[in-house]
């Protein structure tokens, strides 16, 4: 079994889970930026937060066998503070263009509010800029309003959705999200939002070409083996190897190869 697993958040994990998700075969993590719980009082915290997540927890990865990748931006619950994160965001390019960071995430929605959407929509123009990757946060509350709002700004801005994958869907949005062309829809298997049961039937319903499947595991009750865990029900619930393999690793992989910075050579 080959794993990528698409969206965690090993900040705030410890090197035993490094360790597990090695052992069962997964060969990457992509580390969004996310809130770390408290809101950050300046800009320069998102800076050295942004340097450990390209620096030492690529490092810490590295040392366990896995390879670690990054997206930075100001996430969706902190997009209140409009003056830090337009700073944030003025001052973000240098670390975009590190070789470790493969594009802007997460960001999106938190209480669907205006000045929400403007944070949101100075980031993705800044990720139409340069070509880059985005992952999307979908609201917890009001998540297909949410989701709805966070399509027609990408639209209003002219984004490509190839490079874009909207996340956190339920039964609720996911067939909103797959009507848009290109975009990619992510499933999070974690106590609060999807379980591998009702994952797999989204999977049977809509088709696996589309979706990746992700643990968004952080520092709440939360899984970093998510997807292995799935893996091993899905064929319970009808889903075939291939199909499997498909939401655990090819479709993941064939995203993240859009950037020629995410190699996995070994």
């Amino acid at each position: 079994m080959r794993i990528i697993e698409p969206h965690i958040h090993m900040y705030a994990r410890t090197t035993d889970d490094y360790e597990a998700m090695k052992k069962v075969g997964y060969i990457a993590v992509i580390e969004p930026s996310f809130w770390s719980g408290t809101d950050r009082s300046c800009a320069g915290s998102y800076y050295d937060y942004f340097r450990h997540l390209l620096e030492f927890e690529n490092s810490r990865a590295r040392k366990y066998g896995l390879y670690h990748y990054s997206f930075l931006g100001v996430n969706a619950k902190e997009s209140r503070h409009r003056d830090i994160a337009f700073e944030v965001i003025d001052n973000m390019e240098k670390y975009l263009f590190h070789p470790n960071c493969l594009g802007v995430g997460e960001i999106g929605l938190d209480l669907i509010t205006p000045t929400e959407e403007e944070v949101f929509s100075r980031q993705v123009e800044l990720a139409e800029k340069h070509k880059l990757l985005v992952i999307i946060h979908s609201p917890h509350t009001n998540k297909r309003v949410g989701i709805e709002r966070l399509i027609e700004i990408l639209k209003k801005v002219g984004a490509d959705c190839k490079r874009y994958i909207m996340d956190h869907n339920t039964e609720e949005t996911i067939e909103i999200t797959l009507a848009q062309p290109d975009l990619l829809a992510g499933i999070t298997l974690y106590p609060t939002k999807v379980n591998a049961e009702r994952a797999a039937d989204m999977i049977k319903k809509y088709g696996q070409e589309r979706i990746v499947l992700n643990s968004s595991a952080d520092w709440g009750k939360s899984y970093p083996l998510n997807l292995y865990e799935a893996a091993k029900e899905f064929p319970q619930f009808g889903l075939k190897d291939e199909i499997i393999q498909k939401v655990i690793y090819e479709n993941a992989f064939r995203f993240f190869s859009q950037s020629p910075k995410f190699r996995l050579e070994d």
